[in-house]
């Protein structure tokens, strides 16, 4: 029931935040709880590999971008005119592809949502392991050097890569209907029935994690965490559980790179950008890198208001600000953090000044 109670009360705060919005008329705060949801799926993704598995990465922006930007290419690259090959017609017999026309009338052959999504996370999963197996051996700011490299060549790439839109990113991204009924699209239309999607997603990633990280996996990881040489010596294979750590977290962002393109419509490069990287751990330190609920929390907060404006033209530099600070004083995150031991150094230092000025007045 413990287990359980918090699930429960999420469930139920997201209803009453959407019936809230239905009541007030201000259903426009859908549209960005909504991405919200989906950028805190990568958070908590990352929560894993930063609070449990111990490892510092500064590229999970490439691959919410590799997820993004393979599914928009794949569902806007028009095929037809290779349409006679023999790797399209098999294609095409396996019902990967759909045929339709453009806005000009003319014939279009793309790959559908669908399998264009399993292609975005595939690709996502074994970059992250090719990847993982050598950078893993790496600790320290030696390793958040390398995942940063890694970020920086994924921006480049999809800035310099004509398949990817170059600086203009991919438009014109189609919607993705899940099943009979149900579709991730921008359609203002359907605002309530996308919020519920995004944070129904975010919601099976959590209960995901948090049974991973309650289980035998989720204790080893913790092990690394602690002491990893201690780990290997009881028995621990902490290379494994980093990597399999790894390809998870790079899974879920490159889940919700491919929802939120969906949702948007288009991808532009600076969803692969290195501050949206120190973003993500911003905010993973913020609500505790070991504590999946208040990633998750801290991840809806902190990019509503991003996408509300409320940080205006200063929103990286907010970002950074709130990384130093946590670091220096709630390195554990703001839940961790001693109020109560706080608020009676402060208390006891109001007290001792007026117990100075009592003696002081005495004196004149």
């Amino acid at each position: 029931m413990k287990k359980l109670f918090p699930l429960a009360l999420l469930v139920t705060l997201v209803v009453a935040v959407q019936m809230i919005t239905g009541w007030t008329d201000t259903r426009f705060y859908l549209t960005q709880l909504t991405m919200s949801a989906y950028y805190a799926l990568l958070i908590i993704g990352l929560c894993l590999v930063m609070g449990y598995a111990g490892q510092l990465s500064l590229g999970h922006a490439g691959f919410f971008a590799i997820g993004g930007y393979v599914s928009a290419a794949l569902t806007t690259r028009n095929l037809e005119g290779i349409k006679d090959t023999v790797l399209i017609r098999l294609f095409d017999a396996l019902g990967l592809l759909a045929a339709g026309q453009d806005i000009y009338g003319d014939s279009l052959l793309v790959v559908t949502p669908w399998a264009a999504c399993l292609a975005a996370v595939l690709c996502a999963g074994v970059i992250a392991w090719v990847l993982g197996i050598p950078v893993l051996k790496l600790k320290g700011h030696y390793l958040a050097m390398a995942t940063l490299g890694f970020g920086i060549i994924v921006y480049r790439l999809v800035l310099a890569s004509e398949v990817f839109g170059e600086a203009d990113g991919i438009s014109d991204v189609p919607s993705f209907p899940l099943v009979p009924g149900l579709t991730v699209s921008g359609d203002f239309g359907a605002r309530e029935e996308n919020y519920y999607i995004a944070w129904g997603l975010l919601i099976i990633g959590l209960v995901l994690l948090r049974n991973l990280v309650d289980s035998r996996v989720g204790r080893a990881l913790r092990s690394i965490h602690g002491s990893e040489d201690a780990a290997e010596a009881n028995g621990v294979d902490t290379a494994r559980f980093k990597l399999k750590a790894f390809v998870i977290s790079a899974v879920f962002a490159a889940v919700a790179g491919v929802f939120l393109t969906h949702y948007n419509g288009g991808i532009g490069p600076s969803e692969a950008g290195v501050m949206k990287s120190v973003r993500y751990v911003a905010i993973v330190a913020v609500g505790g890198m070991a504590h999946l609920w208040g990633a998750m929390v801290m991840g809806i907060v902190l990019n509503f208001l991003s996408l509300r404006g409320v940080f205006g033209s200063y929103d990286d530099a907010v970002f950074g600000f709130i990384l130093i600070v946590i670091m220096l004083f709630a390195p554990r995150g703001i839940l961790s953090w001693n109020w109560r031991g706080y608020a009676a150094i402060l208390l006891r230092r109001g007290g001792g000044q007026e117990s100075l000025r009592e003696k002081t007045d005495g004196l004149a």
